[in-house]
């Protein structure tokens, strides 16, 4: 490939991350230390602690990860590693070149097993771990809510109260897991209050290859006020929904590493990523859950790089468009962007 970038020169691109799941993004030495500290089951063989906690080769689906991330989910056990774990995910993805990033975690998910984490809890270690970051190193960053559309509604209530209490220090909303059987349509009711409070809203949707991806994508931006779209990459089949999502500035948060590990697109040719971009959608790049994949923002850049010859000049016009639609404040975001 002409002009080629090698993974080093990506790495010292600024970048934007708008998609990162924080309760995914420990690093694997911390990971691994907490899990002996908290003497877990664990394999011995260290190429099977690999297997046993990460994803690094295509599952069978969504489903089949979203799965395999419960058994790491076990080592967010406590404030301190929670702490830890923010600021952490802050210095990582500085020494990668991110500037400005949004973080996104559910409180059920963490909580879950552990009886010793209120939601509260949770949340003031995060903030503790990112007040630590944004005093040592320029990197913006902002944490965003997520109702699990999986559980029990009287939990999706009770996320929904406890973000609009800590609306402050929440910039957005967001529901996630699988779509499947769990259509936008009943959630109405607890994104309405949530826009009303003020939170801006994310709606994962069009992540998964099935034939009512666009309707979902159409429902999550209609029904619940979403302003952005956490992967959406089945828009491409829909050529209507593409002009829609331009017609109504929706950036997609798109993850390609994550969609090739998911098998939303079988390889990494197949992803659309350059195809909507070059079609006028705002797509964004975004590193998913770069803890549990052993990843980095700059490898789904080199991925789009070598896969589809996306261009600096194409990476410069994502970012824009990263730029644009974070829900950070304009003055975080020059702050950290001009640094």
């Amino acid at each position: 490939m002409e002009n080629s970038l090698s993974l080093q020169q990506i790495r010292l691109l600024p970048k934007i991350d708008l998609h990162r799941h924080l309760d995914c993004s420990m690093r694997w030495s911390t990971l691994l230390e907490v899990a002996k500290t908290l003497k877990l089951d664990i394999p011995s063989d260290v190429s099977k602690q690999a297997q046993h906690f990460l994803v690094t080769e295509p599952m069978v689906n969504l489903e089949a990860v979203l799965n395999k991330f419960l058994i790491a989910q076990k080592v967010l056990a406590s404030e301190e590693i929670l702490e830890r774990l923010a600021y952490e995910a802050c210095e990582d993805a500085f020494n990668d070149g991110v500037r400005i990033m949004e973080m996104r975690y559910a409180p059920t998910f963490i909580a879950d097993g552990h009886p010793n984490l209120t939601f509260e809890k949770i949340h003031q270690a995060f903030l503790r771990g990112l007040d630590r970051a944004q005093k040592k190193m320029p990197i913006a960053t902002g944490l965003i809510c997520i109702l699990q559309r999986i559980l029990p509604l009287e939990k999706v209530e009770r996320v929904t109260q406890f973000a609009i209490e800590n609306k402050n220090s929440f910039l957005a909303v967001d529901l996630a897991d699988n779509e499947e059987g769990f259509e936008p349509k009943k959630f109405a009711p607890y994104f309405s209050r949530l826009r009303n409070a003020g939170l801006f809203v994310t709606i994962h949707s069009g992540e998964a290859p099935n034939a009512l991806a666009s309707q979902w994508i159409r429902d999550s931006i209609e029904i619940l006020g979403a302003e952005r779209i956490g992967h959406g990459v089945q828009a491409i089949h829909d050529e209507a929904l593409m002009k829609e999502l331009i017609k109504n500035d929706i950036a997609l948060e798109c993850c390609p590493y994550s969609n090739y590990l998911t098998q939303a697109f079988p390889t990494y040719e197949s992803h659309p990523l350059k195809k909507l971009l070059d079609y006028g959608v705002a797509v964004t790049i975004n590193s998913d859950d770069p803890g549990m994949f052993a990843s980095t923002l700059s490898d789904d850049y080199y991925l789009a790089h070598r896969y589809q010859n996306m261009t600096l000049e194409d990476f410069k016009k994502c970012n824009a468009n990263s730029y644009k639609h974070s829900f950070i404040s304009e003055q975080e975001k020059a702050r950290a962007w001009k640094a």
